[in-house]
């Protein structure tokens, strides 16, 4: 079997792609692992200077394995939760770049990169509410503070799909380019910030991160109690039921 995660490291640019096309890169417990050990290490290793996420053929992640949210939870953090903070605390500029869709925490956690390029055809979803879930990855805090509060209202109640140019329009987006440029375009701007003064560059990051990385894990703390208790809902059961008797 193939990784879930493919690694390039090149001139200081480390690209993580999400590889498990066959579930259109829904990220599973081992793959968040995966990602969250790599980006937590990125600022270790000294030789990193950006990291670019992306995913599989063309596609970037249809959010988390619904099947893992059908077994039982340990308590405290999930495995996503852990590569969401990997992401908050990281001080090298993450870089994502979007083909095909990015659903649920595909795009929750584009609130936590730094620059983030999307195909002209790619459309977006945050489906908590249809599936009987609740706002993950912080987007209780930062939706709205990025996109403003009655399009954050919009995107997480309604749960409907969205444009990469009905993004771009509510900034939530750096830009839009065509299909199939975006993993290309964003390589070249991490190759750009690789070559600044990596110190210069880390400590600027952590500037402009530094008044919000305590609230968002406050953020993280408070929605992950509640989004356990909707993971065992009748609800959310019934939910998951009728897309895998759709789906299979």
């Amino acid at each position: 079997m193939s990784p879930s995660v493919l690694v390039q490291k090149n001139n200081g640019v480390l690209t993580l792609t999400i590889n498990r096309p066959e579930r259109r890169n829904a990220l599973d417990i081992a793959t968040y692992l995966l990602l969250a050990g790599h980006v937590s290490s990125a600022q270790d290793q000294g030789d990193v200077r950006a990291i670019v996420l992306t995913g599989a053929d063309n596609y970037f992640t249809a959010g988390n394995d619904l099947k893992d949210f059908q077994t039982p939870r340990a308590p405290g953090d999930s495995a996503g939760l852990r590569f969401l903070r990997s992401l908050v605390d990281c001080d090298i500029p993450i870089l994502a770049a979007i083909e095909g869709s990015a659903i649920g925490i595909g795009v929750t956690m584009l609130q936590h990169c730094d620059f983030v390029y999307a195909a002209d055809n790619a459309s977006f979803r945050i489906p908590f509410v249809p599936l009987g879930l609740c706002p993950e990855g912080a987007s209780s805090l930062l939706l709205a503070k990025i996109v403003g509060p009655r399009r954050a209202s919009d995107w997480l109640l309604r749960g409907r799909a969205f444009s990469a140019a009905e993004a771009l329009e509510a900034n939530f987006l750096s830009s839009v380019l065509p299909a199939g440029t975006t993993l290309a375009h964003a390589q070249t701007i991490a190759a750009e910030l690789a070559a600044l003064p990596p110190q210069a560059l880390q400590l600027s990051k952590r500037m402009l991160k530094h008044a919000h990385r305590a609230q968002i894990h406050d953020a993280f703390d408070y929605e992950l109690g509640l989004f356990t208790q909707r993971l065992k809902s009748e609800e959310a059961q019934a939910a998951f039921a009728g897309f895998f008797k759709k789906h299979n």
